[in-house]
């Protein structure tokens, strides 16, 4: 079978893939979650000319001249509004967020106010304008304007506005649950005593944060022995969870010891392609089973990674409805010779550094072996080498992806 090229392989995997549906949550548990559909007020805020500051409801026609002397006829807290009129030569204390009475039409600030507590009286000092330290009503939003679009990710201003707009719950896209299953006898679980010919498995952690990362929910498989009987299990497993992505690691390619591909099909999996152009990261794997994703990571831990950002992270963000804007690739200078590549697209690990013109620069790792996971935490991003580029030199434009 000819290797796949990774555009075509990530368009394929894209193609059917549908954003889930919604669910309501109460606003305390939508933070980070996905709207649904647009959002419309409620009511109008503010729903009342208030006032902007603590002082004096006054009628401005008053307040041409200073100084000038008014009665005080009664008092406005917020959320107490008065409920007389002002007249000529009236004013009423009021205080920020309350009510403007009825007859008032602007508020002299207290720092301009010759007054002292329980006198009758005050004396302005400064002339007042209509409409000077008021908040007219509908400043903010009015009801039935839509505020907040349908696909934006629920922040902290984001949720604070909601509830202003008198929700108390809202139509959020549900989170994508994403089955991860390690494979291989040779793997142990970190901690636990292993013998000299098994390794630590770490997968599995990186991945499951990678789909967190990406607004999904992580069902652990753990670690499925190379039996028939323990892989199915798990798939299984995964399937009566309902999920909609299974991610296998390791053991999808055709040795005698790599059944994950055969259980699979057992299990109803119709592949759609595996072994992709690319390096590192050749032996992966895609298909469904019904309605349910099914991708086949490499075993290396580079790989592992490498695929998952290319592949699982624009599937999750899609089943999620997040954007894959924020995901694509930039332009970069080089920072060193690159010589020139085969058939396979390489994505090399790199350190970004930017100069004095705001250019980035993208200087790879001379050890690229797709074991070394050190090396990609050192990595700040991808440099991306289409199939067959020819040799470029320091200093030369090159695409990458940031780490």
């Amino acid at each position: 079978m000819a290797l796949m090229p990774v555009a075509e392989a990530l368009d394929r995997l894209l193609a059917n893939v549908r954003r889930k549906d919604a669910e309501h949550l109460p606003l305390h548990n939508a933070y980070r979650r996905v709207l649904a559909s647009d959002l419309k007020a409620r009511r109008t805020q503010p729903p009342f000319a208030a006032s902007a500051m603590d002082g004096f409801a006054v009628r401005s026609e008053d307040m041409i001249e200073a100084p000038s002397e008014l009665t005080i006829i009664g008092e406005a807290p917020a959320g107490h509004g008065f409920d007389g009129t002002v007249g000529v030569g009236e004013a009423v204390r009021i205080f920020t967020g309350a009510p403007l009475p009825n007859g008032a039409d602007s508020v002299l600030i207290q720092e301009n106010a010759d007054y002292a507590k329980g006198r009758q009286t005050l004396k302005a000092l400064e002339p007042v304008k209509p409409g000077q330290h008021v908040r007219p009503a509908g400043l903010d939003f009015t009801e039935g304007q839509t505020l907040l679009a349908e696909s934006c990710v629920i922040g902290p201003g984001e949720l604070a506005l909601a509830a202003s707009m008198d929700y108390a719950q809202i139509p959020v896209v549900r989170k994508p649950l994403v089955a991860v299953l390690a494979t291989g006898d040779e793997l142990v679980a970190p901690g636990t005593p292993r013998r000299d010919d098994q390794i630590v498995a770490s997968n599995s952690f990186g991945v499951a944060a990678l789909v967190r990362d990406n607004g999904g929910d992580v069902l652990d498989l753990g670690i499925a022995a190379d039996t028939v009987e323990a892989i199915g299990s798990a798939i299984k497993q995964a399937l009566e969870a309902g999920a909609d992505l299974i991610v296998t690691l390791g053991g999808a390619s055709v040795g005698d010891h790599d059944l994950v591909q055969t259980v699979l099909k057992d299990h109803g999996m119709s592949l759609d392609f595996w072994r992709i152009a690319m390096r590192p990261g050749k032996p992966l794997m895609a298909g469904s089973i019904d309605s349910t994703h099914i991708l086949g990571l490499p075993g290396n831990p580079v790989s592992s990674m490498v695929c998952g950002l290319l592949f699982m992270r624009p599937l999750i963000r899609t089943l999620a409805g997040l954007s894959l804007d924020d995901i694509s690739d930039v332009d970069a200078v080089l920072g060193a010779d690159l010589p020139e590549n085969d058939q396979r697209q390489d994505y090399i690990r790199a350190t970004l550094s930017q100069g004095p013109d705001g250019h980035l620069t993208a200087t790879p790792f001379a050890k690229q072996d797709s074991s070394m996971l050190a090396r990609l935490v050192q990595s700040d991003c991808l440099i991306i080498r289409p199939p067959f580029a020819e040799a470029v030199k320091t200093g030369d434009v090159c695409k990458i992806l940031k780490l």
